[in-house]
């Protein structure tokens, strides 16, 4: 047992510090730096929150590479502008997209990706397994909406000049509403994946 522990906290510190040259490597010469700093916030608000439910509900190896998988997409988004995504620029050339739709992928990833991490801190906390799952699906689609409520609020309060770019809606009225439509798809998708192990 001691051993398996020691396993874990040491794949745990790698993944952190692969994660760590993700965001330095995001930090140098991004596309924007203003842009580069505002999609920041998301991280130096997250990691702590990461870090202290890790230290309290002990996050498996697989939800702890989930979570800093999403943040290190996040971080490349932040580098290029999640408008700009070079490999999606590409895929949309090639497939006659007429967007780059990086953004849409991490939205998706979000509700995807995030599911069991913060299902684990919720079953670990004293909830049965089916209603970690339930209120786990409902935080996710309450934080998928929230999010875009604050892109909207910190552009419009922080960086009134930066709004099409940090926002990344690519001419797309509803933007906002895909989004959040993939974030709600994404968590649904792995709430369903999981829906056996909580009746177990």
């Amino acid at each position: 047992m001691q051993f398996r522990s020691q396993t874990v906290k040491s794949y745990k510190a790698w993944i952190s510090g692969l994660y760590a040259v993700v965001w330095l490597w995001s930090a140098v010469d991004p596309f924007s730096r203003s842009d580069w700093l505002l999609e920041n916030l998301l991280v130096f608000l997250g990691l702590p929150v990461v870090f202290f439910l890790d230290r309290r509900y002990d996050l498996s190896p697989i939800s702890f590479a989930a979570v800093f998988l999403f943040l290190a997409l996040h971080s490349t988004g932040a580098h290029y502008t999640y408008a700009e995504m070079p490999v999606f620029h590409l895929l949309s050339q090639w497939f006659g997209l007429g967007r780059n739709h990086y953004d849409r992928v991490v939205h998706f990833l979000f509700g995807f990706l995030l599911f069991k991490p913060i299902f684990e801190c919720f079953h670990k906390s004293g909830n049965s397994r089916s209603m970690a799952g339930f209120v786990t699906l409902c935080l996710l689609v309450s934080l998928s909406s929230l999010y875009e409520i604050l892109e909207w609020l910190v552009v419009e309060l922080v960086y009134p000049d930066l709004g099409a770019q940090f926002l990344g809606i690519q001419g797309d009225e509803w933007d906002a509403q895909k989004d959040h439509a993939l974030g709600v798809l994404g968590a649904l998708i792995a709430y369903g994946m999981n829906r056996p192990f909580m009746k177990k």
